[in-house]
């Protein structure tokens, strides 16, 4: 089975990040992955007077035993980094993965999560397309120069985040295709593909050489993975005959009170305990 990855902004929030870490590795994990570096979820809205120090992370995750994954390099709205489908965003998007890179170095992590932004109602479709890849390019140049992985992430438009741009996989394999690069991989999320798609497995399994990591949630509602319409044992399965040997993050909200219950039972169901 892929190594899992439980993303620390999603659990134990009532705790800062570093007990949060902590608290994951006793559940029973072995890595974790966050958002923003300027800020923590705290249940309700990213506190940024919790912001991640990057030697800090790797100090405590070297004393947990786990392993920092990935962490996403702005914001899915533009927010943080702006906003690569729009031209006039592209230098801010392209100085804030320069510093996400720094950040990752001095943290132990050679992967981050970049996302396209917004819809911009005066372009086309084309156009936005057109800038997303020429962002991309730019960021993939300085990534590889740095030996970073970009994970290119699309999420899903109907429940979660309306006006994000990139929604559908297959356009996110054919803008990966088009930069070319080891440097530029793809996200799969299977909680917003199914939820814009479906037909999970068939999908991985033909596109497995462009994906660079994985995020899991329960379907619907976005809780433990188990109880939902999908069955992730199986996803787990196929995923590892299809070859792919990198990790399976694990991005839910516990509806179950005790996050460390709902860990350590989402292990064991993952796990087929």
């Amino acid at each position: 089975m892929a190594t899992l990855s439980v993303c620390l902004e999603t659990v134990f929030t009532d705790l800062p990040y570093v007990e949060r870490i902590a608290r994951i590795a006793e559940a029973g994990y072995t890595c974790v992955e966050f958002w923003h570096p300027e800020g923590t979820w705290d249940g309700q809205t990213v506190d940024m007077e919790m912001a991640k120090d990057p030697e800090v992370l790797r100090g405590v995750c070297r004393e947990s035993g786990v392993a920092l994954n990935d962490f996403a390099l702005h914001a899915w709205e533009g927010s943080i980094g702006g906003c690569p489908v729009k031209a006039e965003d592209r230098q801010i998007y392209l100085d804030q993965i320069a510093r996400m890179i720094e950040f990752g170095k001095a943290a132990g992590c050679t992967k981050g999560i970049t996302l396209s932004g917004v819809v911009d109602s005066s372009l086309s479709k084309a156009q936005m397309r057109t800038n997303l890849e020429a962002a991309l390019a730019e960021a993939v140049e300085k990534a590889s120069q740095n030996d970073f992985t970009l994970l290119l992430e699309p999420l899903n438009t109907l429940v979660d985040h309306p006006g994000y741009y990139l929604d559908s996989f297959s356009e996110g394999v054919e803008i990966v295709r088009a930069v070319n690069s080891p440097y530029l991989r793809l996200l799969y999320d299977v909680y917003h593909m199914q939820i814009m798609e479906g037909n999970v497995i068939a999908t991985i399994e033909a596109s497995i050489e462009w994906i660079g990591h994985f995020h899991a949630a329960g379907v619907p509602g976005r809780g433990e993975l188990f109880g939902g319409e999908l069955d992730y044992p199986t996803i787990l399965k196929r995923i590892e005959q299809a070859g792919y040997q990198g990790t399976f993050g694990l991005e839910y909200f516990p509806k179950i009170a005790d996050h460390a219950v709902s860990l350590k039972e989402t292990l064991a169901y993952l796990k087929g305990a």
